[in-house]
């Protein structure tokens, strides 16, 4: 009967494994590899892995969408518009909306860690804190003229898109109907701010070396460019005209 209990008593404690001093057993998960309800997971990286990477790239860059590893584009949308897009998406675009009052998995916190995180590790607000950046939003910039802005296109943008914006020697067409039914207004005032790093698009500081582009002619640039979208795509509404706005 002592032999028997004792023998038990080993089993017991060869099943306990570490917990008990000895060698965690072939197959047993270590505490962060258990698994996690999605609603948990407070891991930036995670986070972003699973909900960003896909369209914005591993490591913020070289995704099909806008890259996030750009501290001037971060700057310049700053957090709050940040976690509204993340929260909301972006109605008529890719972009979904990943709080879960939007139909998506994401807490507010967890959106809120994202946000955080892409400022931690991709931000540098130092660099911007003498820069006048233009306003993000529309409304909150001088209206829009289209006139203006193809004239303005001609001095900034055509040189590398075409006269026509149809493409040109250094970069690819701009007002391709395909390419504007996809994009946002936003996301077309977004790209003369801040440019496309990632495709050696400059930002509206340097397009003409010591004349950057102003507010007024940011504004009107991208109007022009929102009044080339296809009918069918712009009465869906956008932010320089009415129905629904779409952000990004």
């Amino acid at each position: 009967m002592i032999i028997a209990r004792a023998f038990a008593a080993l089993v017991a404690i060869a099943i306990l494994g570490s917990d008990a001093g000895c060698p965690r057993l072939p197959g047993k998960p270590v505490e962060k590899d258990r698994w996690k309800p999605p609603s948990h997971v407070t891991d930036f990286r995670q986070l972003y892995d699973q909900n960003c990477a896909g369209c914005h790239g591993a490591d913020g860059r070289l995704g099909a969408a806008r890259p996030l590893n750009d501290p001037l584009y971060l700057a310049f949308a700053g957090a709050d518009a940040l976690r509204q897009v993340v929260a909301k998406g972006v109605p008529g675009t890719a972009m979904p909306g990943f709080a879960q009052r939007s139909g998506g998995n994401l807490t507010d916190k967890q959106i809120d860690l994202l946000v955080e995180g892409m400022n931690a590790q991709w931000g540098r607000p130092e660099h911007f804190k003498d820069v006048a950046l233009p306003p993000y939003r529309p409304e909150s910039a001088a209206a829009g003229d289209p006139r203006r802005g193809a004239a303005a296109y001609q001095t900034y943008c055509s040189h590398c898109h075409g006269a026509e914006g149809k493409g040109g020697l250094y970069a690819g067409a701009i007002t391709d109907p395909n390419y504007l039914t996809l994009v946002s207004d936003q996301s077309l005032r977004s790209t003369v701010v801040a440019g496309r790093p990632d495709l050696g698009m400059p930002d509206w500081r340097s397009r003409i070396p010591g004349r950057p582009m102003s507010a007024q002619e940011i504004s009107d640039v991208a109007v022009w460019l929102a009044s080339k979208r296809p009918a069918t795509a712009a009465s869906t509404g956008n932010l320089y005209g009415e129905g629904a706005a779409r952000l990004r």
